[in-house]
C-alpha cells in the first residue's frame, strides 16, 4: 500500500515536470561548456525532443528511468498500488518513444537517449564524454569528403609531353 495519502501522492506527482529536469540541465551544461550549440524542444520535429542539434542532425532524449521504463535499472520499480495503471502508462511511453525515434530516423536524424541513471555522479563524466565522442563521430561521418576512384584510362595529365616529335 502507498505510504502517502491520495492528496499527497497527487501533489507529489503533479510537481514532476517534463522540461528542464535536473538530468536534462546536466547534459545541456556539459554540451554548452564543450562548445556544442543546440535548441530545446524543437516544435517542427515529431515528438518531444529534449535537445536538438541541427549541425549534427541529432536529437538527444534525456529520459527518466521510471517514466520511460528503463529495463534492468534499479530506479525503475513499478509502484505497489495501481500496478495495472502504471504498467499501461509506462508501456504507452515506451511505444511513443519508439515511434518518435522511428519518425526522426526516417527524416535522417540521429537519435541518442541518455538515461537518468547514466547521469549519477559515479558514471556521469564517462557518460558525458561518450556523448561528446558520439557527436563528433556523427559530424565527421556526415561531413566526410567522398573520394571517387577514376579508371586508369580516364586519368589525363594537364600538361602531357609531346610524344610525336622526331
Amino acid at each position: 500500500m502507498d505510504k502517502m495519502s491520495k492528496e499527497q501522492r497527487s501533489h507529489c506527482m503533479a510537481s514532476i515536470h517534463s522540461k528542464n529536469t535536473k538530468p536534462e540541465i546536466l547534459v545541456r551544461r556539459y554540451l554548452f561548456a564543450h562548445g556544442f550549440r543546440y535548441r530545446l524542444n524543437h516544435p517542427r520535429l515529431p515528438g518531444h525532443t529534449d535537445i536538438v542539434m541541427r549541425k549534427y542532425r541529432t536529437v538527444i532524449f534525456v529520459n527518466g528511468c521510471f517514466w520511460h521504463g528503463h529495463e534492468g535499472c534499479k530506479y525503475f520499480v513499478l509502484p505497489k498500488s495501481r500496478t495495472e495503471f502504471w504498467q499501461a502508462k509506462i508501456e504507452r511511453n515506451r511505444e511513443r518513444d519508439l515511434e518518435e525515434q522511428r519518425k526522426l530516423a526516417e527524416m535522417g536524424w540521429h537519435c541518442i537517449t541518455v538515461w537518468e541513471c547514466q547521469l549519477k555522479p559515479k558514471v556521469r563524466e564517462k557518460t558525458l564524454q561518450s556523448l561528446e565522442y558520439t557527436l563528433c563521430h556523427i559530424y565527421l561521418e556526415d561531413h566526410k569528403v567522398k573520394r571517387y576512384e577514376m579508371q586508369e584510362e580516364e586519368r589525363v595529365m594537364a600538361a602531357e609531353p609531346d610524344v610525336e616529335k622526331k
